[in-house]
């Protein structure tokens, strides 16, 4: 049902997404661990290396689908998809890399101004239109105000609210919400 490659470079609004080189993820690393960053991850910190060799790996592997996203040659957010088997009963190829999950980062710096909707909408549009993924969900801490408003503002729904169902290094249990779309539900931008 995927493709082995999405092609790459992507524009995103105002943004291009790419693959990383480097110097990106240099970039990237600058603010991945700042505080404002930090706050709404799973994991508070990364190690350079790990994190390099992760976002290297990520590029031969068919099912993920990560990028940076620049403006004007400075790296002020990543995205990710990450293509998964649905859930239920073998039936055949049917539910075989069916469903994708999404996740972006942009650099405070630079938030506010519309850049994670843009690498949403652009996700949404490889999952669909170039994967032929039929559903892609994306996750957040119940908190992160501005990340479900991004996901409500593309188009996805509300699914779940998990009763301190996620675990943060430095916070303990905290709520969760999980957001999804379908692929008959998503509009692409206009």
């Amino acid at each position: 049902m995927t493709s082995d490659r999405v092609a790459w470079p992507r524009t995103a609004g105002p943004l291009v997404l790419r693959q990383p080189t480097s110097d990106d993820l240099d970039q990237v690393l600058a603010w991945r661990n700042d505080p404002d960053v930090v706050r709404w991850l799973l994991r508070t910190t990364v190690d350079p290396e790990k994190f390099r060799t992760a976002w290297f790996d990520s590029i031969d592997d068919p099912d993920q689908h990560t990028a940076v996203a620049v403006l004007d040659g400075i790296v002020v957010g990543t995205g990710s998809l990450d293509v998964r088997d649905g859930i239920g009963q073998f039936d055949g190829d049917v539910w075989r890399g069916a469903e994708g999950l999404l996740g972006y980062l942009i650099d405070p710096a630079h938030a506010g101004r519309g850049y994670a909707t843009a690498v949403t909408r652009a996700l949404l549009e490889i999952a669909f239109a170039d994967l032929g993924l039929r559903r892609v969900t994306a996750e957040c801490f119940a908190d992160n105000v501005a990340s479900w408003r991004v996901m409500e503002k593309v188009g996805m729904r509300r699914e779940q609210h998990g009763v301190r169902d996620s675990w943060h290094a430095e916070l303990g249990w905290v709520d969760g919400y999980t957001y999804a779309i379908l692929a008959e539900e998503f509009a692409p931008a206009p």
